[in-house]
């Protein structure tokens, strides 16, 4: 199909936008409300300028904005990465105020939302944080030194805060309307006190610590994410005034149930009860002020490049980044000013590293709320099917995937296809060996109990474990040991590179030869995130993929590169390179004449490379969609740069994790003849240099169909729940998602409902599915 667009330009002046503010989009103004941002996007879209349209599909691509004061060649043509990503944080979060959402899924936004802005500090800031510290001025793609993008990053990441508390502010009278009741000490009864006494007493009291602070006892060591209540106390006889801390351990419910005889579900904040009951810690003791405060702590790990022992090291720094400097202090607003003194001299913060709370501490332990016993206010259940074609073979994954290749798309198919795959292998006397990469795993993971099996059943069994992996590093480690004492063989690859990409084969017996099974994933070996995560599986016994597999483990195992590889590419080696060839290959049927487009989707796009081969692919003529949930570095939509190029995000009730890219291979897209991959990479440096990453070509036809008809055809005509990416990085909603009484089509709803091409069984797969789905 092809799409044409007015060669009139609207012009628009250069501002970086950095994050979308309630309902729309934001600036790099902090000091502009939201109905004046939202005036603002309207007059820079000009008069008349129709909103976004979220349908990529079928709508044309929107006039170009010629923005003022921009060099297309200089660093304005990128955006910049930190801003993005709060940018894809507050559509995280406006999810929390989205009507349409059911009222506890709203809360698990706003708990997620906070969850990730803590991780992008303990990482991304504290980066940032030390660069600048040390002068380094180097700047950012787009232009940016560490010292400018602190102060950006600060004042949206406090907006986006302020945020966060107004929200859970108009939650909470709508919780309490649905029989869920936050209460406070005030609020309580003195039926209520009696019984919570006796739940204190049992069990909160024998797990606090209260620490007195005086020369005699020194400042305490606060962990990250520490959470505690600084107390100023007078004794009753004396007047002698002391100072305590009071840790709130992480280790007791975050929300206490408060017992009651009605249908009402009440619930205390954990820190609201320890106020309640100071007298049982602090008995003699009045009183007088305090204030809460959490910490956040570096947490990226430096380890020697020469470790004689990765293991060995691995534990030690995360040892370290338990002890990591302070990157940022939460306190209640308004604490009183002699305990924020000693909070902040003790753990030796700034003041703008302090950011004040007016409301509730930790809004990322909100998801404690919802609770299993209110399933009314959350998603209607949904229970991820079986492939036909498994169930037609009983059950018997080899046999199903011997018929032809099979591409499940999770969590609709379910993950434990992939588990049943591995438990089979274990099981199979004809299996002689098992392969696996695991970067992420569960902490009772079936994968690793598969591989153990087999192992402890004598199959060769090796397993690639990824220690680098970000907050998985100890988990990791534990199933490495496990591994181990079961007789498998452990390798941790490369000290320089992650790896990352998703594989696993297993070697069969069949008659005089050896067959080779593959697995290639764009998710992680992950049963609990597979749930919510969207990936794709391709199971194959393709013997070109078998053989590819062998070396790239190979690879992993012995450092040495692959002479060749059939029908892969891999990251660092190969990956980025292949890319950019594909992507001027299309611009080279642009400049012919012949239907040029490119289709793709991922969780990131920030490689500079990447983003200049698309911009000049836009300038050839090829029509560029692409989904990106994250962040995002190229500017969509501007005229004699990026025309040709929109972008979206999709946020909904499943985080969208697969890469895919389709190229029409001069014949356009949708089409048969399209060239179609699935990746383990995002479009970033990272991925394409620093990491071990797979880009498989599919060749099947069923499964080409299915990703470019069905799963990458959904994802562009999405309207429920897309961000259409503006030229100066804000992120708009489609207007028709939110119209009083409109059915806007879900992408997320469409999956739940259709099975997948390659996994239908007897049924086949006549005719992709028409992309409808039921009502709400």
């Amino acid at each position: 199909m092809t799409h044409d667009h007015s060669s009139t330009a609207t012009t628009v002046s250069m501002r970086d936008g950095a994050a979308d503010p309630p309902g729309t989009a934001a600036s790099a103004e902090p000091e502009r409300t939201a109905a004046e941002q939202t005036a603002a996007e309207q007059a820079a879209r000009g008069t008349g300028a129709p909103p976004p349209v979220a349908d990529f599909l079928h709508a044309p691509f929107a006039e170009p904005v010629t923005l003022t004061d921009f060099d297309p060649t200089g660093p304005d043509r990128f955006l910049n990465r930190e801003l993005s990503w709060l940018g894809f944080n507050w559509r995280v979060l406006e999810e929390a105020a989205n009507p349409r959402v059911p009222l506890l899924e709203r809360v698990r936004f706003l708990s997620i939302s906070a969850t990730n802005l803590d991780e992008f500090y303990t990482v991304r800031v504290a980066g940032l944080r030390e660069l600048a510290r040390e002068g380094n001025t180097t700047p950012s793609a787009d232009g940016r030194t560490p010292s400018e993008q602190l102060e950006l990053i600060n004042e949206d990441a406090r907006a986006l805060m302020e945020r966060q508390q107004t929200i859970w502010r108009a939650l909470k009278p709508e919780l309490a309307e649905s029989g869920i009741v936050i209460l406070n000490r005030r609020e309580l009864t003195a039926e209520d006190q009696r019984r919570l006494q006796s739940h204190f007493l049992q069990n909160v009291f024998p797990v606090l610590s209260p620490l007195a602070i005086d020369p005699a006892h020194p400042f305490p060591f606060i962990p990250n994410t520490g959470f505690c209540l600084a107390l100023r106390l007078s004794h009753g006889a004396s007047g002698r005034m002391l100072n305590a801390l009071l840790p709130v351990p992480h280790q007791v419910e975050r929300f206490v149930r408060v017992p009651t005889e009605g249908a009402e579900e009440r619930f205390l904040p954990l820190e609201e009860l320890l106020l309640a009951e100071l007298d049982s810690l602090f008995p003699g003791y009045t009183l007088r002020d305090h204030c809460a405060f959490t910490v956040l702590r570096d947490s990226d790990l430096e380890l020697e490049e020469e470790a004689e022992d990765l293991v060995r090291e691995f534990e030690i720094a995360l040892k370290r980044r338990r002890r990591g400097e302070v990157v940022r202090l939460k306190i209640t607003a308004g604490a009183p000013g002699p305990l924020r003194d000693l909070v902040m001299r003790e753990l030796r913060v700034n003041a703008d590293e302090v950011v004040e709370v007016d409301g509730l501490m930790r809004i990322s332990t909100l998801g404690a709320l919802v609770l299993d016993s209110r399933r009314d206010l959350q998603w209607p259940a949904f229970s991820p099917r079986v492939p036909e074609r498994v169930q037609d073979h009983e059950g018997d994954m080899f046999a199903a995937i011997r018929q032809k290749d099979m591409l499940l798309h999770h969590p609709y198919e379910t993950f434990d296809m992939v588990v049943r795959f591995l438990e089979q292998a274990a099981r199979d006397p004809d299996v002689l060996a098992i392969k696996q990469t695991l970067y992420r795993t569960s902490r009772d993971s079936p994968i690793v109990a598969a591989l153990c099996e087999a192992a402890e059943a004598g199959k060769s069994v090796t397993a690639f474990v990824e220690l680098k992996a970000r907050f998985d590093e100890a988990a990791n480690i534990r199933q490495s040991r496990r591994l181990e004492r079961a007789g498998a063989h452990v390798v941790y690859g490369f000290i320089n590179y992650k790896t990352h990409a998703k594989i696993s084969a297993v070697v069969r017996r069949e008659g005089s030869k050896l067959v080779t099974y593959t697995h290639w994933g764009t998710g992680n070996y992950h049963p609990i995130t597979a749930r919510i995560y969207t990936d794709l599986s391709l199971f194959t016994s393709d013997p070109a993929l078998g053989r590819d597999a062998a070396r790239v483990f190979n690879y992993l195992s012995g450092y040495a590169e692959p002479a060749v590889l059939e029908n892969l590419s891999i990251a660092p080696l190969t990956l980025k390179s292949r890319l950019i060839d594909l992507i001027g290959a299309e611009a080279a049927h642009a400049r012919a004449g012949r239907p040029a487009h490119i289709w793709a989707k991922m969780n990131s796009l920030i490689d500079p490379d990447v983003i200049d081969a698309l911009y000049a692919a836009s300038r050839a003529g090829v029509q560029i969609s692409l989904v990106v949930r994250g962040i995002n570095g190229l500017r969509p939509g501007v005229a004699g740069l990026s025309e040709n190029i929109r972008i979206k995000s999709v946020i909904g009730r499943y985080l969208e994790h697969s890469r895919i890219v389709c190229f029409g291979n001069g014949h356009g897209l949708p089409s048969d003849r399209a060239r179609v991959f699935i990746s383990s990479a995002d479009w970033m440096g990272r991925n394409l240099v620093r990491r071990v990453e797979t880009l498989v070509e599919i060749r099947n036809p069923t499964v080409k169909t299915q990703i470019v008809e069905q799963i990458m055809a959904a994802n562009l005509a999405d309207v429920a729940q897309s961000w259409v990416m503006q030229p100066r990085g804000r992120a708009l909603r489609d207007e028709t998602a939110t119209e009083e009484g409109a059915t806007p089509f879900n992408c997320h709803r469409f999956f739940m409902e259709n099975p997948s091409l390659s996994g239908r069984g007897s049924a086949g797969a006549r005719d992709v599915p028409l992309l409808t789905h039921g009502a709400d």
